[in-house]
């Protein structure tokens, strides 16, 4: 899948009414360019969780979303990017923590064979300073890369869907959200 960032290179955040617009590793920038597209910043936060809080998120899509609802609900593209703070973050641990997320907001498919393939696209540890990026496509494809360097894709909207309730849906993995 073809993609232009206008940015440095996944994960979290909310709609800017949810999230101070506050990145401890970084300011985020307004808006980034994926597929031609131009997404824009909806809020970038930390969450408040042992694993999380090892992660600085930033969220991209087509227009701001005043809930998590709409957000999950809107179609069109959107970039997660995680800005890693802790020294080291273990891959098990940001595996546990998608998985945690999928059993919680959508337990039918956390043990599907495409959660199981996304999980295994994360096949090394990362250090402060890393980005890992999730491109969620309105086709339902996922791609992701750290550093810039592609991990791996796959085509599930039910993925796609899976990972934004993961981290904005009723239950989150991670628990309370902190700006």
């Amino acid at each position: 899948m073809k993609r232009t960032l206008s940015v440095s290179l996944l994960l979290l955040a909310l709609a800017a009414p949810l999230f101070a617009q506050d990145n401890a590793v970084r300011p985020a920038p307004p808006s980034v360019t994926i597929n031609g597209q131009s997404l824009k910043l909806n809020g970038t936060g930390v969450r408040d969780n042992s694993v999380y809080d090892a992660f600085a998120g930033s969220l991209y899509a087509p227009k701001s979303s005043p809930t998590p609802e709409a957000l999950i609900e809107e179609p069109g593209d959107k970039l997660l990017r995680l800005d890693i703070l802790k020294d080291k973050v273990e891959k098990e641990r940001i595996m546990g923590a998608f998985e945690e997320g999928f059993i919680k907001d959508s337990p039918d498919f956390a043990t599907s064979p495409d959660a199981k393939r996304f999980l295994s696209l994360f096949k090394v540890d990362f250090y402060k300073g890393d980005k890992v990026e999730l491109l969620l496509g309105g086709d339902g494809t996922v791609a992701a890369s750290h550093n810039g360097k592609p991990l791996g894709s796959l085509k599930s909207s039910l993925l796609v869907r899976g990972i934004l309730k993961s981290w904005f849906g009723d239950k989150p993995a991670a628990g309370e959200r902190k700006p």
